[in-house]
């Protein structure tokens, strides 16, 4: 396996590890990878694990960070180093979802302006979405999120 192959694996290993519950273990396990790949290394690695990350913090100003991170990352993502991944990935598609995250974390903060603007950016760019559970899921966060604003809420949404 290339080294590529093995960081993504290791950042797979750490979601898992959330998504079993282990949040302090994930958390260490992707910062620990965000410092070897470095803030200028394999943009893939870099936005992957910042997307992650960011959904491993309670705090909105935390995930604020690595959403950004993430979101700067793609800018520097071409779609031959996504498709090296997974043939049908195209940098297009990870727009509507790193958007959407930005609007839920500036609504949790109270910055609602900000969270307005990157839920019309999420959405000017759910065309680039399959019909499937993926898309269905962003779209329904864009939803959920939406109504949250529309209530000025800035609690922590269950769905997202």
């Amino acid at each position: 396996m290339t080294d590529a192959d093995q960081t993504m694996l290791a950042i797979n290993d750490a979601v898992v590890l959330g998504r079993q519950g282990d949040i302090p273990a994930a958390r260490e396990a992707l910062v620990a990878l965000w410092d070897s790949v470095g803030v200028t290394g394999d943009a893939l690695h870099r936005c992957t694990i910042a997307h992650y990350l960011a959904d491993l913090y309670d705090h909105a100003a935390d995930s604020l960070t690595w959403d950004l991170r993430a979101l700067d990352a793609a800018e520097s993502l071409t779609d031959e180093r996504a498709r090296q991944q997974d043939s049908a990935l195209s940098v297009r598609g990870f727009y509507p979802s790193l958007h959407l995250n930005l609007a839920d974390n500036f609504r949790r903060l109270g910055a609602f302006d900000s969270a307005r603007a990157h839920l019309d950016a999420a959405r000017r760019r759910l065309d680039a979405l399959a019909d499937d559970a993926y898309g269905q899921g962003v779209r329904d966060g864009i939803s959920h999120v939406e109504t949250a604003l529309a209530e000025g809420s800035m609690e922590r949404l269950a769905t997202h």
